[in-house]
């Protein structure tokens, strides 16, 4: 017979079921906490239910409305009130700070992806490809990727994985020393894809590889080799890295068959120390792109547009940006870009100055004062930017044209001087005969 405490412990968890359930339903929902100064609810139907606060301003939340004042089309912004920069108020209120809002011509739309978007990256993924379009989180992402077609469409590949041995202090790429080998199918892979496309004009660029003896030049001239293989009318641009300085490395690059070669010197040679990695140098850069110029001279009738960008908004000043387009100059680099710095993450450098559109005209027409071939300045123009490819195309595939008329004339011209001469000595020969 079971004991009286046995029965008693089986009838507990039933009974405690039970009266659980009983007290569930008249029970109510109530905080955890009450607060001691909440106010009274109002008798008044009429009275409007007060808006949650919020710690961006001492009010409560303003409307939509508010935040867009140029979807308004009875009130549109002033021109001096489009380009005056806003702030904000954020954070707790222990720890509130000031943050700058971005103006209205640095805003881009999302990029949603079209058919065309969508195809590229599922090439790109395909063949693990890298663009610096992605790891640079460039913001004309969506113009350049989501053209009409392909032939209008541009992506950046970038060679050698998408970790850096660098660590520049504007540049959101992974960093690591030891990155994983390259590739070996990945020139292969990338003239594959750019045909596939059907592309007119091709950026190329690379992450720096102080890893490997050669920096990577020898891996990135195959590329080329590859891509001018597989389609000869492709034109090419190179965007490399400084190669440790090693001025043998870049002439493998420049020998291989590219139409544009680039490199960035990215700021003004004082503020270069803060903004790039420390192994990178503003002299350094410019001896690159001199030194690309002499291995392929005009004379040759083969020669290599050098290009090279700036970003704007570092807190550099005029006298120094004018020193910067001098020495580019002397160093015969042919085409410039200007581009506001933006900053990745909250790791990377502040933005000193939000450059305003009117200034990059100025500057680029102070550029082509100054004698360079092509100047892409805008807030949103990257090195990369394609409507300095179309322009590049087409000045490279005129001077295609000239060379190729030039040598037609030379033939006939040719042609004709050996035929002036086989009919003077017909003449002697007459002359001789009828002696």
């Amino acid at each position: 017979m079971a004991s009286p405490s046995a029965s008693i412990c089986r009838l507990r968890t039933p009974l405690h079921r039970a009266i659980s359930s009983s007290l569930s339903l008249s029970a109510t929902r109530s905080y955890a906490t009450v607060p001691t100064n909440s106010p009274e609810p109002s008798s008044s139907s009429s009275a409007k239910p007060a808006r949650r606060p919020t710690y961006f301003k001492d009010t409560t939340i303003a409307s939509l409305d508010e935040f867009l004042p140029t979807s308004s089309a009875a009130a549109p912004l002033a021109a001096t009130d489009a380009y005056q920069l806003r702030t904000a108020e954020v954070g707790p209120a222990s720890n509130r700070r000031t943050i700058t809002r971005l103006p209205e011509w640095l805003k881009t739309p999302i990029p949603a992806g079209n058919d065309n978007y969508k195809k590229i990256k599922q090439d790109l993924r395909g063949l693990n490809l890298h663009t610096v379009c992605e790891e640079a989180r460039c913001p004309n992402i969506s113009e350049c990727w989501g053209g009409s077609n392909k032939n209008a469409a541009t992506a950046t590949i970038m060679l050698m994985g998408d970790t850096c041995t660098r660590g520049c202090r504007f540049c959101s790429v992974k960093t690591n020393r030891n990155p994983p080998p390259l590739d070996p199918h990945e020139p292969e892979h990338t003239a594959e894809a750019l045909a596939r496309w059907g592309l007119g004009y091709v950026v190329l660029t690379n992450v720096n590889r102080d890893d490997l003896a050669d920096g990577g030049a020898y891996h990135f001239a195959e590329t080329i080799r590859k891509i001018k293989a597989k389609k000869p009318s492709l034109l090419v641009e190179a965007l490399t890295s400084d190669f440790m300085g090693d001025l043998d490395m870049v002439r493998v690059v420049a020998e291989s068959g590219l139409d544009v070669y680039a490199h960035n010197v990215e700021t003004v040679e004082a503020l270069t120390p803060y903004v790039r990695d420390r192994r990178a140098t503003f002299r350094r850069s410019l001896e690159v792109l001199k030194h690309v110029k002499t291995t392929r001279p005009r004379e040759g009738g083969n020669e290599v547009i050098t290009k090279t960008s700036i970003m704007l908004g570092l807190g550099e000043q005029e006298h120094e940006l004018v020193d910067a387009l001098r020495a580019l100059r002397d160093a015969g680099v042919d085409v410039v870009t200007f581009g506001q710095y933006m900053r990745p993450t909250k790791r990377h450098l502040k933005v000193e100055k939000y450059v305003t559109p009117e200034e990059f005209d100025m500057w680029r027409q102070r550029a082509l004062d100054m004698g360079f071939l092509y100047v892409a300045s805008g807030p949103l123009v990257r090195s990369s930017y394609k409507a300095g490819e179309a322009f590049i195309e087409n000045v490279l595939r005129k001077r295609a044209s000239e060379k190729g008329t030039t040598a037609a004339a030379a033939a006939a011209a040719a042609d004709i001087g050996s035929k002036l001469g086989e009919a003077v000595a017909l003449g002697e020969t007459a002359k001789t005969e009828s002696v």
